[in-house]
């Protein structure tokens, strides 16, 4: 079975700030013009769309996490994201996934972990450098910028990035130490072992960073409490209505093009 894990907000954004601007509507063109090639292109049997939680754990212990970044909604983003998610729920034979106290990242791991078989093929789909830790043999890591899969690196991914830090999420690494270093010490455990003790505090530090980076294991509990969104019956014509309000000729206005788009789901 092929399995496609598309990293909900991931793909929100960048169809934010890329593709054609269709005006108080860009975003939601941009995300439904870019489904349809990956679906194309990787013709899975089943489609996951996993939606951002609220990092709970990761918060508790670290109140700084992703502390530094800045949302703004000058674009109506937000407004757009909630239209996108409503249309995927009511049109998009696509199962949509959140919990609401987990980043979607720990649920994507939690459901490729799940399928990660021999007979199954699983793709997440994300710039998101972090599911670097979730390849394996059965599970790839397609990031739809580059267009092209990730190789799975010869370090340990979470060693390395907790040594050097992640400024994107706001985790400080150790001071004077960048990729060559970071690396140099994921591949000498008497190397690493040295730093870690050379100083105190970084051991703690380390210790932390690593637990911020790593996907979490979820418990019975939690994972009972992840929402599948029922699947809802195709409906092609009502969102060709809603397309043609939006003004999104180019994939409504040729039947061709139309016919392409829906065959591509329904396939």
């Amino acid at each position: 079975m092929k399995i496609l894990l598309l990293d909900g907000y991931n793909l929100f954004y960048r169809a934010r700030y890329s593709g054609m601007n269709k005006g108080e509507f860009s975003t939601v063109f941009n995300f439904f013009r870019g489904l349809r090639p990956l679906v194309e292109n990787f013709s899975p049997d089943k489609i996951y769309c996993v939606l951002e939680g609220m990092p709970k754990k990761r918060l508790q212990e670290c109140p700084e996490y992703k502390g530094q970044r800045v949302y703004d909604n000058k674009d109506n983003f937000s407004e757009q994201r909630k239209i996108i998610i409503r249309m995927l729920k009511e049109y998009f034979p696509i199962q949509i996934v959140k919990h609401d106290d987990f980043e979607c990242d720990d649920i994507i791991g939690h459901i490729a972990n799940n399928y990660d078989n021999n007979s199954n093929e699983v793709t997440i789909v994300s710039s998101d450098t972090d599911f670097i830790q979730s390849i394996t043999d059965n599970v790839k890591l397609y990031n739809p910028v580059r267009k092209s899969f990730i190789d799975r690196p010869s370090y340990d991914y979470i060693t390395w990035k907790a040594l050097k830090g992640d400024a994107s999420d706001n985790i400080e690494g150790f001071k004077g130490i960048g990729n060559k270093r970071a690396l140099t010490l994921t591949e000498n455990l008497n190397k690493l072992n040295d730093f870690l003790s050379s100083t105190a505090g970084n051991e703690e530090k380390f210790n932390l960073n690593k637990w911020l980076i790593k996907f979490h294991d979820l418990s019975e509990e939690e994972i009972s409490n992840i929402q599948y969104f029922p699947i809802p019956e195709l409906n092609w014509g009502k969102l060709k209505e809603e397309f043609t309000n939006m003004e999104f000729n180019s994939i409504v206005s040729k039947d061709k093009t139309w016919n392409k788009f829906i065959t591509t789901f329904e396939r």
